[in-house]
């Protein structure tokens, strides 16, 4: 099987298992939100349409990127990283701001509330690469400055706050670096103090260390700060090995909050049970792993490095999530990828996947045969002309920068797509 048949295989498996996992999202959004939808909105269906209505939308966004040329938005990186970083100022302003439980992460817009913290994930995962791995090449101003255009979103996310989208970023910001052609010195120097500062944010908020102290041990406070992991630990017991069944949890009866959301993974651990729980984790794990083989066919340097960083975002707030909710982790405010309830967070992993699919569209126009029209006549030809009759034949060499000249005049006249 050569290249480009190899890698056409592991699109296919990648994006079935992504359908699947879409699939189980809105049936178990249905199963834990229709109680509360009814009690709260009147319509048992009214969460469960509005993630159809947010997939739709992700769909669209996965789409137009999977038609745009990933060298056209490549170019983009800093002006859409920039425009991001603005709208998190927006989130700090009263009157456009929408704050949940003390929380100021989102924009109101009427009909929804926009999350720019998911969109900077994606922002500063492409703008990372490109300064990492350019970092020994910039001038010393241009370092500096787009270093603070890099972290200063970061200082907001603190303000906000959200800590768990910082941890994402700050992570996904090493990942990128260790990828990149950044000094390893400076790299390998930069984790403890990274280390350091993560800790003094973490335990500068009372809520954050409270959330800490239920995580060590939560019994001590019970109907307090380890509320919430308790229920999450009480589905997971109920369910067993096979689970109570579809649409039968108990947790989801106002006991267990955000189970349509953060903690959906405890309602499938109590209603497909250890079975259910097994397959979900089994099929993330398919994800990362296909994700990443689709990196390694990638023949471009930033191609492969954007695919390697989506999957691995993706991929890592997934399992982050889980630790959370098996009670192996500290409590955040984080959603599992494609799964939970929730609108700018679905729009953003579906736009992630366009973008793996546009780098992937890329690298199937350089395995696709790159022949001239003098080549092709030729060689069908080749019993009756030998190439003698047209004079000299043109090399392989002349014919490739033929072609390539030509579609680089196409790309001129389509710079996008």
């Amino acid at each position: 099987m050569g290249n480009h048949e190899e890698l056409d295989s592991i699109v296919k498996r990648f994006l079935i298992v992504l359908g699947v996992i879409i699939v189980i999202g809105a049936v178990m959004v249905l199963s834990s939100s229709y109680l509360y939808s009814r009690e709260v909105h009147s319509s048992a269906a009214y969460i469960f349409l509005k993630q159809m209505i947010y997939l739709m939308i992700g769909f669209i966004g996965a789409f137009i990127m999977y038609r745009m040329k990933f060298k056209f938005w490549q170019k983009l990186t800093f002006v859409g990283h920039a425009s991001i970083a603005l709208m998190m100022i927006l989130t700090l302003i009263p009157g456009i701001q929408h704050s949940v439980n003390g929380a100021s992460r989102w924009i109101n817009l009427g009909f929804m509330g926009l999350q720019p913290g998911e969109m900077l994930k994606f922002s500063t995962l492409l703008f990372s690469i490109q300064y990492f791995d350019s970092f020994t090449t910039m001038p010393k101003n241009e370092k500096i400055s787009k270093g603070l255009w890099l972290l200063a979103p970061l200082g907001i996310l603190v303000i906000q706050p959200d800590f768990g989208t910082f941890s994402i970023c700050c992570l996904v910001m090493a990942f990128t670096c260790f990828l990149s052609n950044f000094p390893r010195k400076i790299f390998y120097g930069a984790i403890p103090v990274g280390l350091a500062l993560g800790a003094m944010i973490l335990v500068s908020q009372p809520y954050r260390v409270r959330r800490l102290f239920a995580f060590l041990d939560p019994w001590k406070n019970p109907r307090g700060s380890g509320f919430q992991i308790i229920q999450s630990l009480f589905g997971f017991a109920n369910g067993g090995i096979v689970g109570e069944g579809l649409g039968n949890s108990n947790e989801k009866l106002f006991y267990l909050p955000e189970a349509h959301n953060d903690f959906i993974f405890s309602v499938i651990g109590e209603e497909l049970g250890f079975l259910g729980v097994v397959v979900l984790v089994g099929l993330f794990i398919t994800f990362v792993y296909q994700g990443m083989k689709i990196a390694t066919k990638i023949e471009d340097r930033y191609g492969a490095m954007v695919v390697s960083a989506v999957t691995y975002t993706i991929g890592l707030q997934a399992f982050l999530n889980m630790g959370v909710v098996l009670g192996l982790l500290p409590t955040k405010g984080l959603n599992l990828p494609f799964v939970s309830y929730g609108g700018t967070s679905l729009i953003m992993n579906c736009v992630g996947v366009g973008i793996i699919l546009s780098v992937y569209r890329y690298q199937q126009r350089l395995n696709a045969p790159r022949t001239s029209g003098f080549e092709n006549f030729t060689s069908d030809h080749s019993s009756y002309y030998n190439g003698q009759r047209f004079g000299q034949q043109r090399s392989f060499s002349e014919s490739q920068s033929f072609t390539r000249d030509s579609n680089s005049e196409e790309q001129q006249n389509f710079p996008g797509f």
